[in-house]
């Protein structure tokens, strides 16, 4: 039996390679023990419960970014944090600390260091995060999802991807989703989704090219995220959901997507074979254009800027790709000659070996 802690969370980014793992570690023996570690704020607080693990929590403490009372106050307050994760680890007997970056992950990593117990970095994305560039430092180990991700000791190992992508055939469960959307078999359909928040220039551009898109024979699935402010609603070959319970299903559905290029998306839409059109979101640090980098090297996607997906895009460029069906074929085929399915079980691989 091994004791695992995995710390992660904020985003969903973070959260669900994490729940993954989880869900990795213990398909392979029922006797292995797993807890997460994040905060009471972040999607962890709700995800992690409802896949039937134990969540963990400490304070979540952003890096100061100016100073002022909290710069102040930050290292007594992150040595506290540290101090609980010790406490963790001491009572719960952990073997090996996994981190996936977000505000769990730095205190992880320095309270495993401290206790001379292994940990393991994960990261999602191209451009790493702080408390992971940090934390890779003195990590046994360090994962990326893709090749051209720097960090010093990196192994690829793809992202986790939950069971019901890594177990989705797009032919055997079309016919679930075409019935579970209520949709039409002989459309071509587009799913559209700017991540659990939503993306304001990609659902203004769909709202605004509705009737164009239904006028040559094109049905959506639009998920337009909880910030959006918008009601579900179906009407004619348009679905919009604030939240989709079932993305396996919305993935298995389309023929081609619009997105936001986050390193679950593209890792996801990879695996499966669906191209995209990825429209990187605008502010940051721009991670999210390189997160889609390979994809659209290989021919499996599109890469447009947030400013210049427009009606006059999807006119222009969008609806004729979509008519396109042998282009659509050869497109999917690329998308999943560079996806990885297998990222869970890789990265359990790496985790173990540094036991």
């Amino acid at each position: 039996m091994t004791r695992y802690l995995l710390a992660g969370g904020g985003t969903a980014g973070h959260v669900n390679p994490l729940l993954s793992l989880a869900e990795e570690i213990m398909s392979q023996s029922g006797e292995h023990k797993v807890w997460a570690l994040g905060t009471r704020e972040g999607l962890e607080s709700r995800l992690v419960p409802e896949r039937g693990f134990e969540l963990l929590f400490v304070e979540r403490l952003p890096m100061p970014r100016k100073l002022n009372g909290y710069a102040l106050s930050f290292p007594m307050r992150f040595q506290k944090a540290v101090d609980q994760v010790k406490k963790y680890i001491t009572e719960h007997q952990i073997d090996v600390v996994v981190g996936f970056g977000g505000y769990a992950s730095a205190p992880a990593y320095r309270a495993a260091k401290a206790l001379k117990i292994p940990y393991v970095v994960h990261e999602a994305n191209s451009l790493p995060g702080y408390a992971n560039r940090v934390g890779s430092r003195n990590a046994a180990a360090v994962a990326v999802t893709f090749a051209n991700t720097k960090l010093p000791k990196a192994t690829l190992t793809g992202m986790p991807l939950r069971k019901e992508i890594v177990e989705l055939t797009k032919t055997e469960h079309r016919f679930e989703a075409n019935q579970f959307f209520n949709l039409d078999s002989k459309l071509t359909t587009l799913l559209v989704t700017g991540g659990s928040l939503g993306a304001k220039r990609i659902n203004e551009t769909i709202e605004k090219s509705r009737t164009l898109l239904d006028a040559a024979g094109i049905q959506i699935i639009h998920i337009v995220g909880d910030r959006a402010g918008l009601a579900d609603l179906s009407e004619g070959s348009y679905r919009r959901l604030t939240y989709c319970s079932r993305m396996e299903l919305a993935i298995a559905a389309a023929d081609f997507a619009v997105a936001r290029s986050g390193a679950a998306t593209v890792s996801e839409f990879s695996a499966v074979g669906l191209p995209a059109i990825f429209v990187p979101y605008p502010v940051g640090n721009g991670e999210q254009k390189l997160n889609a980098e390979q994809v659209v090297s290989a021919g499996g996607a599109l890469l447009v800027k947030d400013e210049d997906f427009s009606a006059e895009y999807v006119a222009s460029t969008l609806i004729p790709l979509l008519s396109n069906k042998k282009l659509i074929n050869e497109m999917s085929a690329k998308a999943k000659s560079v996806g990885k399915s297998d990222g869970s079980a890789e990265l359990l691989r790496l985790v173990n070996g540094v036991l």
